[in-house]
């Protein structure tokens, strides 16, 4: 089944693919878990500048099926960030597959550690990658209203 999806580095003309894929599963994925204030921090930090600039500095992939962008992920230095997999194709492995060459990508650069922070929705996922959670986090978004995350780290194999 996953013989027909393709993994490769983005490019300028996938920003406009990117940015639906991401907003879209913020706003079904976060809902219930993060307030108004919360979601609309995402979606500004994934923004299409954001999402460009990441696209131009560091290590972007996208998955694609039938030319459709289904799934994404940024390595920014040794943080892996901006890992979206289309709501409708969650659960299948995918999210695997993307976490899977990010991990690669920062073990062919020497990199020993990778970090990220962990949304409410996605801890499970990521604690089953084998990321350990190591501090609780919050960020105030105004209002008196609270996002809360976790900081999670993994130790890669690099082969010598």
């Amino acid at each position: 089944m996953f013989e027909e999806y393709n993994i490769r580095r983005f490019t300028e003309g996938d920003l406009g693919g990117v940015y639906d894929l991401i907003h879209g599963t913020i706003d079904i994925c976060y809902d219930g878990f993060y307030s108004g204030r919360a979601i609309g921090y995402f979606r500004g930090f994934h923004s299409h500048e954001g999402i460009l600039k990441r696209g131009k500095n560091d290590d972007v992939v996208v998955m694609e099926n039938d030319g459709e962008i289904i799934a994404t992920g940024a390595l920014v230095g040794n943080e892996i960030c901006g890992v979206f997999i289309r709501v409708d194709l969650q659960g299948q492995g995918l999210g695997r597959l993307v976490m899977g060459k990010l991990e690669g990508i920062a073990c062919d650069k020497g990199i020993e550690e990778v970090v990220l922070n962990v949304s409410l929705p996605s801890r499970k996922f990521y604690e089953k990658m084998g990321y350990e959670i190591y501090e609780d986090c919050q960020m105030d978004v105004g209002a008196g209203e609270i996002l809360d995350y976790w900081k999670a780290r993994k130790r890669l194999l690099i082969e010598s």
